[in-house]
């Protein structure tokens, strides 16, 4: 039970995320076998390896991982007084100490412990893999979108564009940009409303009685 507990907050989410997941699949199989009723329908093994399932799904994918990598990166550097999201102006200095001064820690990771270049690294890690996660995601974003695209186009009886060609078209930066414009908005109202609001018990919150000058959680 104890593992459990202390590994809740990700068995709760994976668990949401294969649950949605399973859900799109069998919403969008129904929608696109009602855009093909004039074609040959297809299974839903077939479809969760259609471009029209897997150009969506790593649509929103590259979009949070943006948004993460963004955050993750823009709050090292960036402030908002009075924000639980972000770090205090007047104390930022002494937020993060020196990983060096750690390095003969024997509880500290591995990385640490070991100096030089894999310290460094070590030290942006999070950014970078974030960095790494949304970049792989536009790319598959983007093969899967010229493969629906495509397969609409051999439907119609027109022709089809290669992955640069889509690469520089209207219809994939909008899927791509109605995307991320979300997540930068919905990242600045949770930065500012947790000035003002609060709530209980959550990490991501300041203490119900803190001042709303008061910065960082």
């Amino acid at each position: 039970m104890k593992t459990l507990r202390d590994n809740s907050l990700t068995i709760v989410l994976v668990a949401l995320s294969l649950l949605t997941i399973g859900g799109m699949l069998l919403t969008g199989w129904s929608v696109y076998d009602h855009e093909l009723a004039d074609h040959a329908l297809i299974g839903l093994a077939a479809y969760a390896k259609s471009g029209h399932f897997l150009s969506s799904l790593f649509e929103n994918w590259e979009s949070e991982f943006l948004q993460m990598s963004a955050y993750v990166m823009l709050t090292a550097f960036l402030f908002q007084r009075g924000s639980s999201e972000s770090k205090d102006p007047d104390e930022a200095a002494d937020q993060d100490e020196d990983p060096a001064l750690k390095q003969d820690d024997a509880e500290a990771p591995w990385p640490v412990r070991l100096g030089g270049f894999a310290q460094a690294v070590y030290s942006y890690s999070l950014g970078i893999a974030l960095g790494f996660l949304f970049v792989l995601t536009f790319i598959l974003h983007l093969r899967y979108s010229a493969e629906a695209k495509n397969a609409e186009a051999m439907m119609h009886g027109q022709p089809t564009v290669s992955i640069a060609e889509h690469l520089v078209s209207a219809q994939f930066w909008f899927e791509s940009l109605q995307n991320w414009q979300s997540e930068f908005l919905s990242t600045a109202v949770i930065v500012v409303l947790s000035i003002f609001l609060r709530f209980r018990g959550s990490p991501e919150s300041k203490t119900v009685a803190a001042p709303h000058g008061e910065t960082g959680a």
